[in-house]
């Protein structure tokens, strides 16, 4: 123990034994160390479970130290109080914080009132996966158990341009702007709402600076709605860069992009490998059917990564203009129609065989 640490220790026994002396402050010593000491032993064989306690906004220390001494986290709540005054004429300014701890019985008093005191509280984590759409997080965060599927996707269509002022003017969800990642909130904190306001502003530093400095003609809305077009047609990260150069290239051609995910999004279905799109599909009119309609469709069809974010702000230098799916991540690419054509008809015949 430090000189400075003797010091603090001592002038805490002040405060509860004022006018002992000799035998009587060796006691008070000894008292002391007991209520500070863990509840619970720690071992390997038979660890104690955590225990999570929620502290409601304005509840007074002393009531804390009454909880933690009713839910078997501590010794004493009177030591409690005297420590917490301690510490509160220590560190002025510096109280307890409000919200839902995870504590363990294994701890000193002290290490569990500076977990409260420090605010780290019980987190929730989630993980969006790159390519997902708005109505999958919503299925997962009802699977979950965080909320329901509809406040998602109606938290998605409230527009936040007071504080995401970059957002684009004529969108009608926020598709393509909820940046896939992996989030921490505080437990007590997840809503819908900060859920969006999360993954916004994680658009907001990681995504958004690229578009700023890059040279580049697209629109913010055009940019995030090309690379969520990217984002799921690229399987194999290494064709990433050349599919977003056939993209660019039929668009600089007039030449309807031809992306099935942008079928699948506007029919609301997704495809496999023994059930694929069909012709009747390929020509239902939709806003979003880029085999009919020449151009980008209206919004993004998913939450594109970084990688797919760069590979659209710099595409592949290349003559293709085709591509087609083999099935197992990779694709054929082809310079002309009747290139493409005879490598589509290759695949199908291989998958009937």
């Amino acid at each position: 123990m430090t000189k400075g640490s003797r010091w603090v220790r001592w002038g805490f026994l002040g405060l509860l034994l004022p006018l002992a002396t000799g035998a009587a402050a060796w006691q008070g010593w000894a008292w002391w160390s007991w209520a500070n000491q863990p509840v619970s032993a720690s071992t390997a064989e038979a660890a104690p479970p955590v225990v999570q306690l929620q502290i409601p906004p304005g509840t007074p220390g002393q009531q804390i130290g009454e909880d933690l001494e009713a839910a078997g986290l501590i010794r004493s709540a009177l030591a409690w109080k005297l420590w917490s005054r301690w510490q509160t004429w220590q560190n002025p300014g510096q109280g307890f914080q409000a919200g839902t701890y995870a504590l363990n019985p294994t701890d000193s008093m002290t290490a569990i009132a500076d977990v409260i005191r420090s605010g780290r509280v019980v987190q929730a984590s989630f993980t969006i996966p790159e390519g997902w759409n708005r109505r999958q997080m919503a299925a997962y965060f009802q699977q979950v158990g965080l909320f329901s599927a509809d406040a998602f996707l109606a938290a998605t269509e409230q527009i936040p341009r007071d504080r995401y002022p970059w957002l684009p003017d004529t969108i009608p969800h926020l598709e393509g702007f909820l940046f896939p990642d992996t989030y921490q909130l505080p437990a007590e904190g997840v809503t819908p709402e900060a859920v969006v306001d999360a993954m916004l502003r994680r658009f907001e530093t990681a995504a958004l600076p690229l578009y700023q400095q890059a040279a580049t003609d697209l629109s913010l809305l055009d940019w995030a709605t090309l690379a969520s077009i990217v984002e799921k047609e690229s399987v194999v990260p290494d064709e990433r860069d050349l599919i977003a150069g056939v993209f660019t290239n039929r668009l600089e051609q007039n030449i309807p992009l031809g992306a099935d995910p942008t079928v699948e999004y506007g029919l609301g279905i997704t495809q496999t490998k023994e059930q694929p799109l069909t012709w009747a599909q390929v020509g239902t009119p939709s806003p979003y059917n880029t085999y009919i309609n020449p151009g980008l469709p209206p919004t993004p069809i998913a939450s594109p990564g970084q990688a797919s974010l760069e590979a659209t702000l710099a595409p592949a230098s290349t003559d293709y203009l085709f591509f087609v799916a083999r099935y197992d991540g990779t694709h054929v690419f082809s310079r002309t129609l009747v290139e493409h054509e005879a490598a589509r008809d290759a695949i199908r015949a291989t998958i009937d065989n």
